[in-house]
């Protein structure tokens, strides 16, 4: 069960940034206030399926993880620790932050700069994420090794 829930549960919570990130993107570029008011309001009810997907990854992992050792293995591990660090020190809270102040219309300097820190967390996550996919490819041989 663990080798289906780990993989479908870290695809799930990489869609979800992406998405998040995406959607940030686009709607800062292409939309009105009201529409990036709307997507900064939506991004927190996202956690409701985002957190558990990180605590199945982390759960199913370790569980996984318990009788094996490695390079690979335990890069996998430092990289996690790294992702839910800045989850819960940056992302979380710029999000909070930012959904708060979408919703009063405060689009000014300090929005933009916690908007830009948001981005570049977020895609550090989406970058770190995406290699502990591979790298867990790679340990079960569905991807060929370097």
């Amino acid at each position: 069960m663990f080798r289906l829930v780990h993989p479908l549960a870290g695809l799930l919570a990489l869609a979800i940034i992406c998405l998040f990130w995406t959607a940030t993107v686009t709607v800062e570029l292409l939309g009105t206030s009201a529409q990036v008011a709307a997507v900064k309001g939506a991004i927190p009810w996202g956690f409701l399926i985002l957190i558990p997907a990180l605590i199945a990854i982390g759960g199913s992992g370790e569980r996984l993880a318990r009788d094996r050792r490695g390079r690979l293995l335990s890069t996998k591990q430092r990289r996690m620790k790294v992702i839910a660090a800045n989850g819960l020190l940056v992302l979380v809270p710029c999000a909070l932050w930012l959904a708060a102040s979408a919703a009063q219309a405060r689009f000014d300097s300090l929005f933009v700069a916690v908007q830009g820190l948001e981005l570049l967390a977020g895609g550090l996550n989406i970058a770190l994420l995406s290699l502990n996919f591979r790298d867990g490819l790679r340990m079960t041989r569905r991807w060929p090794a370097k």
